[in-house]
Formats: structure tokens, sequence, C-alpha cells
């Protein structure tokens, strides 16, 4: 394990593959931490050199009190980035992760070599449902909303009683912290990227799972409009996580668009 304090707060990494391989950096989804990435990750070794962080509040990395803003987010990156020596890379986001890379992309350009948005927008939800979604983790805790959550995330075949995985992921969610994922709600709430992510010069790849109840294909494929060249694809049988129900697929792409 590996911890370092930017921004002031302790943020959870690992670093896979030799300093002199293209960086992939991956950027994780609200209530999840970085291991949603292994077997993506996995799939990617050996060619790259792979950073994998939690975000404030999320897996082992520091819960500073709620809330937070996306600029939050997208400076641990920033500085994690600088603290790790790596002067540019693809930045892999999904859903919020999507959003802190679409932020890190304008805030410091320099970094960013290429954008890989998964399951993700140039704006999320409303404020209402951020605000229900605040309000209910905050008194009743997330357990008490996780159903209707994990709903959006995955398939009704992966969410069936017998799978493990579904199970597994299912205590992570749970077991985010109440700050972590109450002020990360509070940042996607008031997060509007549109203007800069339509002001974006780099190569982006869109990909959202054909099932995403969360970020549904034809908002992702807005946000892919916004940007001039971009590419969408759709990840067959998969919601919202498709680099949990299909790795392979997800990281097939991901491969495909470097090597082009």
């Amino acid at each position: 394990m590996r911890f370092a304090r930017v921004n002031g707060v302790v943020i959870h990494h690992a670093v896979r593959g030799a300093p002199d391989r293209p960086a992939i950096v991956f950027s994780n989804s609200l209530g999840t931490d970085f291991r949603i990435w292994e077997a993506v990750a996995d799939a990617l070794a050996g060619d790259y050199r792979l950073v994998l962080y939690d975000k404030r509040g999320h897996g082992l990395s520091e819960a500073t009190p709620a809330p937070y803003a996306l600029t939050d987010h997208v400076a641990d990156l920033a500085l994690l980035l600088d603290h790790l020596g790596i002067e540019n890379a693809t930045i892999v986001g999904l859903s919020v992760g999507g959003m802190i890379a679409q932020g890190l992309a304008a805030l410091r350009p320099e970094l960013v070599e290429r954008l890989v948005l998964c399951d993700t927008a140039h704006k999320i939800g409303t404020d209402e449902l951020w605000n229900m979604r605040i309000e209910a983790v905050t008194k009743s805790g997330i357990a008490s909303i996780s159903s209707q959550i994990l709903e959006r995330w995955f398939t009704p075949a992966f969410r069936a009683p017998g799978n493990a995985d579904f199970i597994g992921y299912t205590a992570m969610l749970e077991r985010t912290t109440v700050d972590g994922y109450a002020g990360t709600c509070a940042a996607l709430r008031d997060a509007d990227l549109t203007e800069s992510t339509r002001a974006l010069k780099v190569p982006v790849m869109c990909i959202v799972g054909d099932q995403d109840g969360s970020t549904p294909p034809d908002l992702v494929r807005s946000t892919a409009r916004l940007i001039e060249g971009a590419r969408f694809e759709i990840v067959q049988d998969a919601g919202h996580l498709p680099c949990i129900e299909q790795p392979a697929a997800t990281a097939a792409l991901i491969r495909k668009f470097l090597q082009q």
C-alpha cells in the first residue's frame, strides 16, 4: 500500500509498471475504490505504467469533512501526479472519475495526453437528485439507498443473489464513508463542465455500458458530441461499471484507442 499527503489530504494509491512506459491513470466512481479497475489493469499490465488511486473519502484515502467541490478532487489528482513525477498520462475516469478527468484536462492540460471517459458526462444528475442522496445517507447511512444505486450500477444478470462478486461490490459501496459519499454528491451536484469540456483539444473516447442506469448511453453520447473528434463506444451486457461486468471488452477498447 502507498499513501501520500497531497492538497491537505492523504491519498491511497498504487503504481504498477516501469517508469519509462506510457502512463495510464484510473479514477473511480462514487461509492467505489480503485479495486474496480483491477481486471482492466491486469489486461493492460506490461505495456503501460498504471496508476490507481482512491479519491478522497473513498477506499483507504482520508475522508475530510463534507461537502467537497469537484475542484477538490481535481486538485487531489493533479498534485498526486506531481508527487509521482508523472508529467503526461492517459486519464481513464468512470462516472465522477470521468468528471475529474475532464476537470484535470481543463485545469492542467499539460498533464493529459488522452481521455477515456467511461459512463460519465459533462453534467450528471440534478440538484434534487443529489440533495436527496445527501439527506438520505447523512440521516440513515448508505445502506438505506444501496439497493437503488445497485440497480443503476449492474445488469439484472450480475445482481443475481448467487453472484459472490455482487455481494462484494455491495459491501464496497456500503462501507464508503458518509463524508466521502455525501461530500462527492455535493461535488457532482455543483459541477457543470459543459463549456470546458466543449473546449477540450485532446483525443477523447467515451465508453458506456448498454444498460447503464446512472449515465445512460444517450447522455454519454451527448458528451462525446460536445468534443471535436471524440469517439463513442457502447459496451454490451454492462451497466454503469463495465470495468467490472465486461473488463476484457473495456480493456480492449482502451488498448485500441491508445494504439491509434
